[in-house]
């Protein structure tokens, strides 16, 4: 078989000129040692027939037919001789000899059946030379055979068909044999060149990978580096406004205790001036109803300036629910219809009919409708103010025009900042703080609405906030909220080139109530809040539908968790975190008090407090560290008319020696005393049996509400437990959170600079 045609060009030097690789040379030799051993086959046959041929002998008479007997076998010697330095030649030569064997065997050996062996020759030349010579030689053969004469080929017409078929049977048995082969041999170098050329490209990739894994090693470093430094700073800025926090907190604190002697002596004063005995005098009475006036508003700035801090610190909470807006307006209104009928003033009001319940914390939108129209109605003279409300799309509008002197474009820019007003100067004709618009438009923010006003000068001012209707909507917490039963599947021809927005995480939250759920609705952003009535519903629904984690609050918050390690149903790698998290009233029944009441209280609030305690009251015991707390108390108390026997208390010691000796019917407790406070008092109370059922009012400057009394007691488990790296892990969380270190100090070396 040549390499001229069975193996193309392309295929014994398919790099146009250039070496072939080493394992093209290795098939060159195993073809070329195939073409030898198939010499090697037919040389042998030649030498069986030559040998057959001989010892016939009695058939062949004449000298010189032994001698080209002779002769031709010795042929195969002088083939085998050739093949290393001619294949060509030593094929050829083996095959002429074996045609004229086999002609000899048949004209002078007597054995026409010899015929047969022509097919030898013939598949010798397709399988060592070529397709092509093997099919010419296979032609020549069949002329031979059918034309020869019978005194030259002496066999019938039977043998001669039969040589026929053996001829051409044996061509195309080697064709077929030899074209898939081709093929196969084909596909195999041209996948050859396409890994040839891949391994090349991935070579190439392989270099661009490694320059641009360094430059990302770089850039990693200094996105490190960087990404310290920033640590650092929100550091210093989360130190910065925890300060703030507890510095609002402190003034709060220290302004609320003044300002509950001022107006509550002040309240006592012009409500009940018979409680001092004699008559005062109406100048004196006018001035101390300023003095309360000018209190409540100072006391008003105090709670707009906590509101304000707190919205800076994203820490205002919002209280939704559907609420029709036009009530809410209605409410406002009713509060500053004195403040416009003493100005002569107009108010109307228009609320679309088909205004649909909008979803909102109606306490805050109060706010916003009592701040914009009592602005209104303090900044015009003549005219009125006009209200509306209508729906735009999925919001709703709601517009206060006046007929006041307007706001110029240079003043409508800064309006909203806090602080700000038109007339900043201390002679100013207009009162407010300017306050109420910056609040005003964080409140409309926080629901995920807008504020605006439109305004020329001498034509009046219109402020405008737009609210959303509907709340936003959660998906569904099941597995089918994946699901569109609706839509065809549809393979994708191609990946995204979008980024797929994240999944919110979900906390399966266990409790009662619903303190620990507002918690979370409110403060944790980005996650999905699912609440379930037990820890097996949570179990149940765990086993169905992953969570990032297992929420339970429950104030015996250890045997819940011993509930849950004895069922070990916990998935796999879900954490379970256990808090007594009460809320205000659970506080309050924790602590073993009645109620709770923060500065400044009225005398009436006070004493609508001891109304619900549903008991006898004759003797009260006020511990406070405040004399003047002391004394405003037992001046409300007196002025009551009921007979109360008051006894007082400078400090915790104090009201616990009167507490044992005297046993009063109630006892009202601040909570921040000298020597003993306000929960050791409770601590000591709660082990005396005799004591214990004194009910308790706490009386506090601290707000219960915006400083609520929190959980007691964490606890951790992890479905499959924790490493050893989880377990430190969480211990330096809970160490950083719970015990902070401070903040490096100098080693006092003598190396800072």
């Amino acid at each position: 078989m040549s390499t001229g045609e069975a193996f193309p060009a392309q295929l014994s030097n398919p790099s146009g000129g250039r070496s072939a690789p080493a394992w093209s040379d290795e098939l060159d030799a195993l073809l070329a040692e195939v073409r030898n051993n198939t010499i090697g086959l037919g040389l042998i046959g030649l030498y069986l027939a030559g040998a057959a041929v001989l010892l016939a002998g009695p058939g062949i008479r004449e000298p010189a037919q032994n001698l080209t007997l002779l002769l031709l076998v010795a042929v195969g010697p002088l083939a085998w001789s050739l093949r290393h330095r001619s294949f060509s030649a030593a094929a050829w030569l083996l095959i002429g000899a074996s045609l004229a064997l086999v002609f000899a065997i048949v004209a002078w050996g007597g054995a026409p059946a010899a015929l047969a062996l022509l097919a030898l020759p013939v598949g010798l030349t397709t399988a060592a030379i070529s397709r092509t010579a093997g099919l010419g030689l296979g032609v020549a053969c069949s002329l031979l055979l059918w034309w020869a004469p019978r005194e030259w080929l002496p066999a019938d017409g039977v043998l001669r068909t039969v040589a026929l078929l053996g001829v051409w049977g044996i061509v195309g048995l080697i064709w077929l044999t030899l074209e898939p082969l081709v093929t196969a041999m084909r596909w195999a170098w041209s996948g050859y060149e396409s890994s040839q050329a891949a391994l090349e490209q991935a070579r190439e990739t392989q270099v661009q990978l490694k320059r641009a894994l360094e430059d990302l090693t770089a850039a990693n470093a200094q996105l490190t580096r960087l990404n310290q430094l920033a640590q650092a700073m929100r550091r210093a800025a989360e130190e910065e406004r925890r300060a703030k926090e507890q510095f609002v907190a402190n003034v709060s604190h220290e302004l609320r205790t003044p300002l509950n002697m001022i107006i509550g002596f002040s309240e006592m004063i012009t409500q009940s001036p018979q409680t001092y005995g004699q008559p005062l005098p109406p100048a004196l009475l006018a001035d101390l109803k300023v003095i309360l006036r000018n209190s409540q508003h100072l006391s008003k700035l105090i709670d707009d300036v906590l509101d304000l801090s707190q919205i800076d610190a994203g820490q205002m909470a919002l209280t939704r629910e559907q609420m029709a807006l036009g009530e809410i307006i209605e409410a406002a209104a009713v509060a500053v219809r004195p403040l416009y009928a003493s100005k002569g003033l107009s108010l109307e009001i228009e609320v679309a009919e088909d205004l649909p319940p909008v979803f909102c914390d109606p306490t805050r939108v109060r706010e916003v409708m009592l701040n914009l129209l009592s602005n209104a109605g303090r900044f015009t003279e003549k005219g009125g103010v006009r209200v509306r409300a209508w729906q735009a799309g999925e919001d709703v509008v709601v517009s206060v025009a006046d007929t006041g002197p307007g706001i110029a474009p240079a003043d409508q820019e800064r309006l909203f900042q806090p602080f700000y007003q038109t007339d900043g100067s201390i002679r100013r004709r207009y009162g407010g703080t300017g306050l109420g618009l910056s609040i005003s438009k964080s409140f409309v923010e926080l629901h995920g609405g807008k504020m605006w006003v439109e305004s020329e000068p001498g034509r009046g001012a219109t402020f405008f906030f737009r609210l959303p209707i509907a709340p936003p909507t959660l998906p569904s917490s099941g597995v089918a909220r994946w699901i569109n039963p609706y839509v065809a599947f549809e393979p994708r021809g191609r990946p995204p080139s979008f980024r797929p927005s994240p999944v919110r995480p979900q906390l399966l939250v266990v409790e009662q109530g619903n303190v620990l759920q507002r918690l979370l609705a409110r403060y944790v952003e980005n996650a999905e809040v699912v609440a379930v009535p037990s820890l097996e519903a949570a179990l149940q629904r765990l086993s169905q539908t992953p969570a990032r984690a297992l929420l339970v609050n429950d104030l015996r918050a250890g045997e819940a968790l011993e509930r849950l390690l004895a069922s070990a149903a916990l998935p796999f790698g879900t954490p379970a975190i256990f808090c007594a998290l009460p809320g205000l009233k659970e506080a309050i029944g924790a602590l073993g008090v009645a109620d709770y009441l923060v500065k400044p209280i009225s005398a009436s609030a006070l004493l609508a407090t001891l109304d619900r305690l549903e008991r006898p009251v004759r003797t009260i015991l006020i511990a406070d560290d405040e004399p003047d707390a002391l004394q405003l108390f037992r001046r409300m108390l007196a002025s009551s008319g009921r007979g109360y026997r008051v006894l007082r208390a400078g400090d915790g010691k104090q009201a616990w020696d009167l507490l044992r000796h005297e046993r009063p019917d109630v006892l009202l407790l601040d909570l921040v005393m000298p020597e003993m406070d306000g929960f050791q008092l409770l601590a000591a109370k709660s082990q005396e049996p005799d004591l214990r059922d004194i009910p308790v009012i706490l009386i506090s400057a601290q707000d219960a509400l915006g400083h609520p009394i929190a959980s007691n007691s964490l606890m951790a488990t992890r479905g499959g437990g924790l490493s050893a790296q989880q377990l430190l892990a969480c211990i330096n969380a809970l160490l950083g959170v719970l015990a902070p270190l401070p903040p490096s100090q100098p080693t006092g070396n003598g190396d800072e600079r």
